[in-house]
């Protein structure tokens, strides 16, 4: 299982006022668990592995089956937020860094649209469109989001041109409301094979619904594996326990930000391949937290990458953050380190040690020259990172996130920030019925 450790908090944390938020801590799963706190329309996510039914996976499996059968090799996923950043995240983290260059056909690729407003991006799209044999996961509750149904227009239109309408009917998939909006309605009237996303579930916890697990499946990822190990976090995380993880980092993590002032959590990685696990986790606490004029300022760095950028900032700038690392016990892969017989570069006392050996001696030996500049340290562990892993990892975001913000007093399920640059959006676009808003703004500018 998946473990917390705070040492690295104890040279700036009084043990009497990190027990006073371990109770605060303690008190917000209550609030969580009881499902009577603020958002609790929103909390679908929480039994997701346990109370999703097998026909939803046969289906998300039959369509994959049924493309590979078509020779697809480009899935395009259409949606924003929530509704791209887990599926991205879990993709990029069990996919092999070189995938693309060495040409692997065991399953599509899957790439991401309906995410920007880029004209080059979505022309750039095309263009790799045209060369491959394409089918579209198209997500959005509505169907009226402008980014992803921008993006959508212009997919179905390619799809529909270059395979007919019939055929694009068995190349397009939506994952939207159970009963209205325009997605839905469009749905019905081209015979598109349709997913929920479901009422109680808000996008950024929506990674182990549809709206992730058809992409995950569609690269060729065994979504059973992830939700089995998402399965194994809800049963260890609804133990209520000073030792339950999810406590352990709600109340650090928020004694750090009361009592010490740390108003930025930088979310760290040693693999690469976590990089869009930190994207994901910035818009789960980013969004759940900060608001109300609070909340802990979301942000990351790749290392060791990193340490030759951001490194000396975060070891001698101002003192407002804290750092949550991730760590992997243990590396898929052997690499290990040969002697050389002229040692110019000097590593031959390196030799016959894994490279993942020296990346956790960085690692380690970063924390703790953090730590002695004033910075502490967070540390989040898993085994290795496979899907089971993984799904551990991010259900154990989603539920320390609950139990966060309750602690921190805000409603972890709303985002009501997101609609400001919406109506400015829309109003210089001059979307009808925005025609006030339109001339107000056009006048501050």
């Amino acid at each position: 299982m998946l473990k917390v450790n705070v040492k690295g908090c104890e040279p700036f944390v009084e043990a009497a006022k990190y027990e006073a938020y371990v109770q605060k801590a303690l008190d917000a799963f209550d609030v969580l668990q009881s499902e009577k706190g603020a958002g609790n329309d929103f909390l679908g996510w929480k039994h997701l592995s346990t109370e999703m039914p097998e026909s939803i996976l046969d289906d998300i499996e039959g369509i994959c089956a049924r493309w590979k059968n078509k020779g697809i090799d480009l899935v395009i996923a259409i949606g924003i937020g929530g509704s791209y950043l887990g599926a991205k995240c879990v993709i990029e983290a069990l996919s092999h860094n070189f995938a693309k260059q060495l040409k692997r056909k065991d399953a599509p690729e899957v790439v991401f649209a309906g995410n920007n407003l880029s004209e080059e991006y979505l022309a750039e799209l095309m263009d790799l469109a045209s060369e491959r044999n394409v089918a579209c996961i198209v997500i959005s509750k509505s169907g009226t989001t402008t980014e992803p149904a921008v993006a959508f227009r212009i997919v179905k239109q390619f799809i529909e041109t270059h395979y007919g309408k019939k055929e694009a009917a068995q190349r397009i998939v939506a994952i939207t409301d159970a009963r209205k909006g325009a997605l839905k309605t469009l749905s019905d009237q081209e015979g598109y094979k349709t997913f929920v996303v479901p009422d109680n579930v808000g996008g950024r916890f929506s990674v182990f619904t549809p709206v992730g697990l058809l992409p995950i499946a569609a690269a060729g990822f065994d979504i059973r594996a992830l939700l089995e190990g998402v399965k194994k976090a809800e049963k260890t995380l609804a133990v209520k326990s000073p030792d339950n993880p999810a406590v352990v980092y709600a109340a650090m993590r928020n004694c750090l930000f009361s009592e010490l002032g740390k108003k930025v959590e930088i979310l760290v990685n040693y693999n690469p391949k976590l990089t869009y696990v930190a994207e994901w986790w910035k818009q789960l606490y980013g969004e759940s937290e900060g608001k109300d004029g609070t909340g802990i300022f979301p942000a990351s760095v790749n290392n060791t990458a990193d340490l030759h950028s951001m490194g000396q900032f975060i070891q001698e700038g101002t003192r407002v953050m804290f750092e949550t690392v991730l760590h992997v016990d243990n590396a898929q892969r052997n690499v290990v380190i040969d002697s050389d017989p002229q040692n110019l570069d000097q590593l031959n006392f390196l030799s016959g040690k894994h490279v993942e050996h020296c990346n956790h001696m960085a690692e380690l030996g970063t924390r703790i020259a953090h730590i002695d500049g004033g910075v502490p340290q967070i540390e989040v562990s898993i085994e290795t990172l496979d899907a089971k892993r993984l799904g551990t990892m991010l259900y154990f975001f989603e539920f320390a996130c609950g139990v966060s913000a309750y602690t921190l007093g805000v409603n972890p399920f709303n985002q009501p920030g997101v609609e400001a640059y919406k109506k400015n959006m829309f109003a210089l676009l001059e979307k009808p019925g925005y025609e006030e808003a339109t001339k107000a703004i056009k006048a501050r500018l």
